[in-house]
């Protein structure tokens, strides 16, 4: 079984940056694709950026374009978001989600990641 977790959030001012991880572990298993959620109190579930790992290619929500960065070190098993210019809407819980298919446009779509997080916060308030 897969397991990831997530670290790296916090309370920061607006403006700021924080750099979320995500570490896999506990399986061999090729993961084709890795990306951020987030979740606001009383919202659902957003896509916020993916790679793929057979490739490389990265996607980004319209919301977080130019401000976030997702990267990978294959050595360490773990997955990085980059997050500049921090907005308060960009407060939420950031889940790390996994998954061994890539569905390419569908990518944002949360029911088609088989593995997940617990979540970290990520606060943005002055």
């Amino acid at each position: 079984q897969v397991q990831l977790v997530e670290s790296g959030g916090g309370l920061v001012q607006p403006g700021g940056s924080l750099r979320l991880s995500c570490a896999a572990s506990g399986s061999t298993l090729p993961l084709y694709v890795i990306g951020w959620f987030r979740q606001a109190p009383g919202k659902g579930r957003e896509a916020v950026s993916c790679i793929s790992t057979s490739d490389g290619n990265k996607y980004y929500a319209d919301s977080v374009k130019g401000r976030f960065t997702i990267s990978r070190d294959s050595a360490k098993n773990t997955v990085y978001l980059q997050m500049n210019s921090l907005q308060p809407e960009d407060t939420a819980v950031y889940y790390c989600a996994a998954d061994p298919s890539w569905y390419g446009s569908a990518w944002y779509k949360p029911e088609l990641y088989d593995y997940w997080g617990q979540g970290t916060q990520v606060t943005v308030s002055s």
